[in-house]
């Protein structure tokens, strides 16, 4: 287990390593220049020289690509004044700090991310576990359809549905904000009820067709057929046996769902109107902000990978056969 948590922490590195230097030096080919929008239109050539200077622009790109990396974990010192690790720069817009910033805005990303897992991942089993259990059945075909209608619905579409619907013309559920939960529990979850339930829609899809297929699958092996011939009760066959053996493809694929979600669930903030991470992504890439744009795609990118070494982790315990080396 431990040579397998240090292969994979290693895997982990050098890909945050490619993911910082493919966006670091993709920036360069915009043809947008950071230093000229922060000068403004009637910009002349000292002061555009000055900018450059303050902003690091004016070295090269490669010096500038290790300067960064290396202030994120020894910190650096900036024409702004001493950067602490974990240093990410500063706004080449509002000259905030990037960690500050994202800080900020991670509470939303993650109260959204955890919430809508929740959801998703309670009502999309047990809809595939019912669906499986009564295979054939109308339970079965009703549940099926509803999850190939809920696959097809777009989040843009369906969040403004439910706001105009159940917000502005029923009432029923307050307008979608972020409130602190350590401030005020019931606040948090009436502001964030109507997103979790929008953005885990058709996740809820994927999951109950996923698990209904495993859970059919893994009732045909012959270790579930020799727990049946030896008179085990129906109930502890499909939990005990079944249900065991089909987690870990769903745990597989939550991992993913969970640490991308994490990264940013850009269409479901933008919808909402929530300042998280997935809004700070898209608002850095249109402003060319490439301090800000480069924080949000780390974190993203550091969140995915430590809930795949996670997931990995657990298939020993889902799955005895499985071992870790």
């Amino acid at each position: 287990m431990l040579r397998f948590l240090f292969r994979r922490s290693l895997g982990a590195l050098v890909i945050l390593l490619v993911i910082s230097a493919v966006t670091f030096f993709m920036f360069f080919v915009l043809p947008a220049e950071p230093a000229r929008l922060a000068c403004g239109k009637n910009c002349s050539p000292d002061a555009l020289a000055i900018i450059r200077e303050n902003l690091g622009l004016d070295k090269a790109i490669p010096v500038q690509y290790w300067e960064y990396m290396l202030g994120i974990f020894v910190g650096r010192d900036l024409p702004v004044g001493r950067c602490d690790a974990p240093c990410f720069g500063y706004s080449f817009v509002n000259n905030e700090s990037v960690w500050g910033t994202i800080l900020d805005r991670f509470p939303t990303t993650l109260s959204l991310a955890a919430g809508g897992a929740v959801v998703f991942l309670t009502v999309g089993v047990g809809i595939g576990l019912v669906a499986a259990a009564r295979r054939g059945t109308w339970i079965d075909k009703f549940f099926s359809s509803l999850s190939l209608l809920g696959a097809s619905m777009q989040i843009y579409f369906v969040g403004v549905l439910c706001l105009a619907f159940f917000v502005s013309r029923l009432g029923w559920l307050d307008q979608p904000a972020y409130y602190p939960i350590t401030e005020d529990v019931g606040q948090w979850f009436a502001g964030m009820l109507l997103p979790w339930l929008v953005v885990s829609m058709i996740f809820i899809a994927n999951y109950s067709r996923m698990t209904r297929s495993l859970m059919v699958e893994q009732l045909q092996e012959e270790h579930v057929r020799a727990a049946r011939a030896k008179g085990m009760g129906r109930p502890a066959v499909f939990f005990r046996y079944a249900l065991r053996g089909a987690m870990a493809p769903v745990v597989t694929i939550f991992g993913m769902d969970l640490g991308s979600l994490i990264g940013g669930a850009m269409v479901t903030e933008f919808t909402f109107t929530l300042h998280g991470i997935g809004r700070l992504a898209v608002e850095s890439v249109r402003l060319t902000d490439l301090p800000m744009l480069m924080g949000v795609m780390l974190v993203s990118a550091a969140a995915i990978v430590l809930f795949n070494i996670v997931v990995d982790s657990l298939y020993a315990v889902l799955d005895p056969r499985v071992r870790l080396t």
